[in-house]
């Protein structure tokens, strides 16, 4: 079975900025697609914040297994009740793979709790992407170290919270680092975080770097039967409990009613 895969991006510097327009002329989200593509078990679409609820109905959210989310000027436009939707999906299993600046977007910063800030620095600069785990699924294929010749600096610290696991860490030729690759599950949804991608640079072209997205749209992917109850919090009465018990002492709640929220 196929891998449904959304490739979602707010498509604005590629409308509004010649460089970015130069390199990417059909939207970074469609660089991407094609790059997914490559693997004949992951059918991709694409999604932009201009379309209509940003192009993430619920309906289509249903039916997507792993969606990648690149976002830059307009974390602050997107819709929180899409950012709720898309949240609700991954604690039922649906994997996220969040892209280079898309550290600050909502739906990163919301499944991270935290700033999720860094340090940065547009200079061009040469990156080199060390391999932590060249056993892992999301690495396999790339050797010891993928090398961009020009891309943005991010920089340490990185106020997320501590990963599964750091895939990557990233030398910049200006003498900082970066765990650049860092996975998470939030309820039954894998979560990976991946930083390279600047748009003034062609970094998705990047055969390397394409390996890395197709392996991790595999490894976020969950094949089970999404959880669709997770969010909910039942009252469970004493007489429904597994072994037999007498309630004691006082109770603010009624048999079977809703808890605060």
């Amino acid at each position: 079975m196929a891998i449904r895969t959304v490739v979602w991006n707010e498509f604005i510097h590629e409308q509004n900025n010649s460089v970015v327009q130069a390199i990417y002329p059909d939207g970074i989200q469609n660089e991407i697609a094609r790059v997914l593509s490559a693997d004949r078990e992951i059918e991709v679409s694409t999604a932009t914040l201009q379309e209509d609820e940003h192009g993430l109905p619920q309906s289509r959210l249903d039916e997507t297994d792993v969606l990648l989310w690149w976002g830059h000027k307009a974390h602050g436009d997107v819709s929180d009740e899409v950012v709720d939707r898309v949240q609700q999906r991954v604690a039922e299993g649906m994997g996220l793979i969040v892209l280079h600046s898309g550290h600050f977007s909502k739906i990163f910063k919301r499944m991270m709790g935290t700033p999720c800030s860094l340090r940065w620095r547009e200079a061009g600069e040469r990156e080199r992407l060390w391999v932590i785990n060249p056993s892992h699924q999301i690495t396999q294929g790339i050797g010891p170290a993928i090398e961009l010749p020009h891309s943005e600096m991010y920089g340490e610290p990185f106020l997320v919270p501590e990963p599964m696991e750091t895939l990557f860490v990233s030398w910049y030729e200006g003498g900082e680092v970066f765990r650049s690759g860092l996975t998470y599950q939030r309820g039954a949804g894998r979560i990976f975080y991946f930083a390279p991608g600047h748009e003034t640079y062609p970094i998705y072209k990047d055969e390397n770097v394409g390996k890395v997205l197709r392996n991790a749209v595999r490894w976020a992917y969950n094949p089970a039967k999404p959880w669709k109850d997770v969010s909910d919090a039942p009252n469970v009465p004493h007489d429904k409990a597994p072994e037999k018990l007498e309630p004691k002492g006082a109770s603010l709640h009624r048999a079977g009613e809703a808890g605060f929220r």
